[in-house]
C-alpha cells in the first residue's frame, strides 16, 4: 500500500546477532532455494498470516513480500554455484509477525548483470512495517520483514 513507508536499515553482524528472537520460530522451512519452492514459502506464509485471522490485504502483503525476499535468494544468493539452502523462519508475539529469510550466500551487493527489475526490495520495504538487510561474517544473509499486529488479530492457540 502507497500510504505505508517502512525504514529500511542495512545491519552489520554484530547488529543482527544483538537482536536474537526470545523464543523459537512459530514456523520454520528449509528449502533448497530453486524457483519452485518460493511458492511453496508464500503458500506457508499466507497460511501463517490467514490463520491470525489478517485482512485479506495484509495477508497478501506477507505473502508477497515473504515471497520475493525468497525469490531474491534464489535469484541472487547462489550466484554461479549449486543452489544452497533458503530458511524462512516465522515469529508471532501479540505486536507483530515476522518473516525472516536467510541464506548462506554471497551476502547482499549491488549487481549490474542482475537478471531482475530492481524492484524486490523497494517492494519489500513498501509492504512490510519494518524491512531489515543483513550479512553476517558468515556468510548468512538475513532479511527480516516485520508486520505489525493489531489489537484484533489474536494469536491462534497452538502459536
Amino acid at each position: 500500500p502507497a500510504s505505508r513507508t517502512s525504514p529500511l536499515r542495512r545491519q552489520d553482524a554484530e547488529d543482527m546477532t544483538s537482536q536474537p528472537f526470545a523464543d523459537p520460530p512459530d514456523v520454520e522451512l528449509e528449502l533448497g532455494a530453486v524457483p519452485e519452492n518460493v511458492a511453496i514459502a508464500r503458500q506457508a506464509l499466507r497460511a501463517v498470516a490467514g490463520g491470525l485471522h489478517l485482512g485479506r490485504e495484509r495477508i497478501d502483503d506477507v505473502a508477497l513480500a515473504g515471497g520475493e525476499a525468497c525469490a531474491n535468494v534464489v535469484m541472487h544468493a547462489y550466484r554461479g554455484a549449486a543452489p544452497g539452502p533458503m530458511r524462512v523462519r516465522v515469529f508471532v508475539d501479540a505486536s507483530a509477525l515476522t518473516v525472516v529469510v536467510a541464506d548462506r550466500g554471497g551476502g547482499i551487493a549491488p549487481r549490474p548483470d542482475s537478471p531482475g527489475l530492481g524492484v524486490g526490495i523497494p517492494l519489500m520495504s513498501a509492504l512490510a512495517d519494518s524491512l531489515e538487510l543483513g550479512t553476517a561474517p558468515d556468510g548468512t544473509t538475513e532479511v527480516r520483514l516485520e508486520f505489525a499486529l493489531d489489537a484484533a488479530a489474536a494469536r491462534p492457540a497452538g502459536m
